[in-house]
């Protein structure tokens, strides 16, 4: 699910292709400086990471802690999908605990820095013909990944795991109207989606009852096209409005000089920041101003203590109940509040800003990592399918097999491929209109007199 930097030097056409790498840093401190992909580089489209593919397939470098953060993010899923809720005692399992929520939600960030990178990076937003050119690239890049996912859908049970393509499809569809947007107005939108966002949908879901989504189909998108767009964008597991702010907020952080360790750092204390706000502020609605009292009173009139217990300690599916508004005081994972959206992004930020930095610092520990990281489409409907698999066992047992196996293709894949299967087949497809709207010919005649 990573999104390969396309940039197109219009001055030298829009098929021309670069083999030149740039040269690496100047060391700062003994340690090596890495190319940085916010670096001026010549045309081309990213070919693989600095740490895990051939010299000669690297036309552009690419952040290596970028992708160790995708492929830390697949990890996180993997164990998600493979490791009970909750322990014997009831309380939350380490798993859940350490990725639950978060795992998709950086997923979700690194779609924005992802598309941040195909469309100028920092020092150039699209407009005009190459704003045009962009959007159809980004267009296409959702109609193959929505696809996918709805073919996932007809083989992955929904008590398994929630097919998230179909979702990051319509990210990538909403994104279109963000791409020429600054960072500031970025920002703003994330801050404006996060605050207003989950109430609304708390009105407009008023006296209905949060339900699973079954992963969507292909058949579900011909007989109900109309509930199928208010599951992808309101109701369902990964509901993309909300889930606009990562968005958002990956836009303004693949815009920011990603090469300079002050503005890492900076994003590492914010993203701390929006972890101890959110926490606090729940914390305080609670625990402090009463709410959980009752929250109590009203959820166990319409659950079990067990239910109950069970929903605040591993989560929701997208949305919460609309029988109170105390919900909205809640950030358990995949709530969907806008307490759960400002944790999930903090925790992300910091994630991010910390594989960054390790990146600068070594690239042969993040390694296994980064290789994963730079085709979590392929990896990503790799392990679906080994989910459905009934030989291959859950648990722990089942996760390690899993990650080991795609850890292990990613590697291997990468020593002479530049992007995993899937990546290429999404990143030629998209790079075809892109170019092909860029050569296309101007539609008016500047001069031309109307005869009378």
């Amino acid at each position: 699910m990573s999104v390969d930097r396309e940039t197109a030097s219009q001055q030298q056409g829009p098929g021309s292709a670069v083999t030149a790498v740039p040269a690496v840093r100047e060391s700062v401190g003994g340690v090596p400086g890495l190319p940085h992909v916010c670096d001026p580089v010549p045309a081309g489209d990213v070919a693989g990471t600095p740490s895990s593919t051939a010299q000669s397939l690297r036309s552009t470098p690419r952040l290596v802690g970028i992708d160790a953060a995708r492929g830390l993010a697949l990890v996180g899923m993997i164990a998600v999908h493979q490791f009970a809720a909750t322990d014997s005692d009831g309380t939350a399992s380490l798993a859940w605990t350490l990725a639950a929520g978060k795992s998709a939600a950086l997923f979700a960030l690194l779609a924005g820095v992802g598309i941040a990178f195909t469309t100028g990076g920092r020092r150039r937003r699209p407009t005009g013909r190459t704003w045009t050119a962009q959007a159809a690239s980004l267009l296409v890049r959702a109609l193959i990944i929505g696809a996918v996912g709805l073919a996932l859908g007809h083989l992955v049970p929904t008590d398994s795991a929630g097919v998230i393509l179909p979702y990051y499809a319509v990210l990538f569809v909403l994104a279109v109207p963000l791409l020429s947007l600054s960072s500031r107005a970025l920002v703003v939108l994330a801050t404006v989606i996060v605050l207003v966002v989950p109430g609304l949908s708390h009105l407009l879901r008023a006296g209905t009852e949060p339900v699973i989504v079954p992963n969507m189909t292909v058949t579900d998108l011909v007989d109900r096209p109309l509930q199928v767009l208010m599951e992808l964008t309101v109701t369902g597991q990964y509901p993309a409005l909300a889930w606009m702010a990562y968005l958002c907020v990956g836009l303004a952080v693949g815009r920011a000089a990603l090469s300079s360790r002050a503005v890492v750092g900076a994003v590492i204390l914010v993203g701390g920041a929006l972890v101890v706000v959110s926490m606090t502020v729940s914390w305080l609605l609670l625990d402090v101003f009463g709410g959980r009292a009752r929250l109590d009173q009203v959820a166990l009139q319409s659950m079990t203590p067990q239910e109950y217990a069970d929903v605040t300690t591993s989560g929701w599916n997208g949305t919460t109940p609309t029988d109170t508004g105390w919900w909205l005081a809640t950030m358990a994972p995949h709530s969907g509040t806008s307490l759960d959206l400002t944790y999930t992004i903090g925790v992300a930020l910091v994630v991010l800003g910390a594989c960054i930095l390790l990146g600068r610092m070594t690239t042969t520990l993040l390694r296994p990592l980064a290789a994963a990281g730079s085709m979590t489409l392929t990896l990503y409907c790799m392990h679906l399918v080994m989910l459905s698999a009934p030989a291959v066992p859950g648990g722990p047992t089942g996760f390690l097999l899993q990650v080991a196996v795609l850890v292990a293709f990613a590697l291997l894949w990468s020593r002479d491929h530049a992007r995993g299967p899937f990546e290429e087949l999404v990143a030629e497809a998209a790079g075809a209109v892109r170019r092909k709207v860029l050569a296309a010919p101007e539609t008016g005649h500047r001069g031309a007199h109307r005869k009378g």
